[in-house]
């Protein structure tokens, strides 16, 4: 029961920080923004970030439960992450200030890479586990940068 008890901690964790995308959600301005013939439709943002935030959490909860507190420094990068995961949107569409985002989720990715490779230390499937969420991020980064010189005049 201590397992199921730890992995919904980490389930609530992320949910949590997915929240502020629920809070600062794409209105009238970003509609309005000039966006790349690439960029894929709104609806489909929803459901890859609540499969990569499931594996997010289930990535969190093998390193928990390989390593307990041992893992504190890797687990701490881990919680930067979320804490910078749910600082986008609030920056993105709250502030409305792209490049502000580019910025801060160039913090993010880095912060991705290197919870990865600590994890990696107690789990090879908890570091492989966001190795989706990492090729996203880059993803999404490559997206905001677009957006940002298609509208220099949004920040």
């Amino acid at each position: 029961m201590d397992s199921l008890v730890s992995l919904g901690v980490f389930v609530a964790l992320c949910f949590a920080a997915a929240s502020s995308g629920a809070i600062f959600k794409p209105d009238e301005w970003y509609r309005g923004l000039a966006k790349p013939s690439w960029q894929p439709p709104d609806w489909l943002f929803a459901p890859v970030w609540t499969v990569l935030f499931l594996m997010i959490a289930v990535s969190g909860w093998l390193v928990w439960r390989a390593a307990g507190w041992d893992a504190a420094p890797a687990l701490a990068v881990y919680g930067l992450n979320l804490v910078l995961n749910a600082a986008w949107s609030g920056i993105f569409f709250g502030m409305r200030r792209p490049d502000l985002a580019f910025y801060e989720l160039l913090a993010l990715w880095a912060s991705t890479a290197a919870v990865m490779l600590m994890f990696g230390e107690y789990s090879a499937n908890a570091a492989w586990l966001l190795a989706p969420y990492l090729a996203w991020v880059s993803f999404a980064g490559v997206l905001n940068y677009a957006i940002m010189q298609r509208n220099p005049r949004a920040a």
